[in-house]
């Protein structure tokens, strides 16, 4: 296998434990992660439009997740990139949404983390 490849297997398998373990934490814990949201973004947006798009997260990051574990057993057996792409694309929505809340909350520690992903996703976007 070539650098790349195992570059792109390594960035599916990032995202897979990220997103899965956000996801997951997400619905096992919604109503902590809504009271925290409506705390942070409350005087920025409607509290329907913060449950809304935390629901929309959620789902993006567990399809992204999915997706991108998936991509990792399709590339290694089909050497194919596409079901990995498209988790990794998926994702990349889910990481804007959440670079949106942070930036217009003012959250600019947390904003730079969802940078370094966001730079690994193109990465594997980039080497896909």
């Amino acid at each position: 296998m070539i650098p790349e490849k195992i570059v792109f297997v390594f960035v599916l398998t990032f995202f897979s434990i990220v997103f899965i373990q956000s996801g997951v934490d997400k619905v096992s814990d919604y109503k902590g992660n809504l009271a925290f949201l409506n705390d942070l973004l409350k005087i920025y947006f409607s509290p329907p439009l913060i449950e809304f798009s935390l629901v929309v997260v959620t789902i993006f990051e567990l399809i992204s997740g999915i997706l991108c574990l998936i991509g990792i057993v399709n590339f290694i057996f089909n050497n194919s990139n596409f079901i990995g792409l498209l988790g990794l694309i998926i994702g990349s929505i889910a990481l804007l949404i959440l670079l949106f809340g942070q930036r217009v909350s003012k959250n600019y520690e947390g904003a730079k983390t969802i940078a370094i992903y966001f730079i690994v996703a193109m990465i594997g976007i980039a080497l896909a």
